[in-house]
């Protein structure tokens, strides 16, 4: 049986050296391929423990976490993403931005995922926020290492009431596990209201 709760204050700061690992174990493969190491993992998530408005969602198997979602009010973020929502009319203190979920891949298809939106967009509204948003990589199609079987994820966040954000792109740079250096990768915004 798979528990998934809610993660604030010490209990978040407690899990995310976890949270870390699974970052780097789930994000190896499509689409991400980032080559990540423990080091840069514990300074990326830092803004978690410092956020009062940040949640973790953790999903335990007894004691291990085997997946997690992160989030944070959008401000949070502003260095990040201030200019990809710039022209968009939205306020960033408006949005809750719901970052990473990565779940092992034996524990997926048994709605975890539905339950870390959920318990964000929760966390989100009691925070006062109207809109909850993330952003995904985007792959060119004909990328050499996408898998056959590949299938986006467009069709769950939808369902979820996501939609693209026109517009709103973020970069970002990490290495891939097939390349010698960073390079840069646009994310798209998806968005919607709580």
């Amino acid at each position: 049986m798979i528990e998934v709760r809610a993660l604030t204050g010490e209990a978040l700061g407690a899990a995310l050296d976890d949270v870390a690992r699974l970052r780097i174990a789930v994000f190896r493969d499509w689409p991400y391929l980032y080559d990540g190491d423990l080091g840069y993992e514990r300074d990326y998530l830092q803004s978690y423990r410092d956020s009062a408005g940040a949640i973790v969602v953790g999903a335990f198997d007894g004691a291990r976490l085997v997946g997690a979602a992160t989030g944070t009010p959008l401000e949070d973020h502003a260095d990040d993403f201030a200019a990809a929502f710039a022209g968009t009319g939205l306020k960033l203190d408006d949005i809750f931005y719901c970052a990473e979920s990565v779940l092992l891949p034996e524990y997926r298809g048994h709605g975890i995922g539905h339950r870390f939106f959920d318990l964000r967009e929760d966390h989100a509204r009691a925070l006062g926020r109207r809109k909850c948003a993330f952003c995904g990589v985007v792959r060119p199609d004909d990328h050499p290492l996408r898998p056959d079987s590949y299938v986006p994820l467009d069709g769950f966040w939808r369902k979820r009431g996501y939609e693209r954000l026109p517009g709103a792109v973020a970069e970002f740079s990490w290495k891939d596990i097939d390349r010698d250096a960073e390079t840069k990768k646009p994310l798209q915004f998806w968005i919607r209201d709580l």
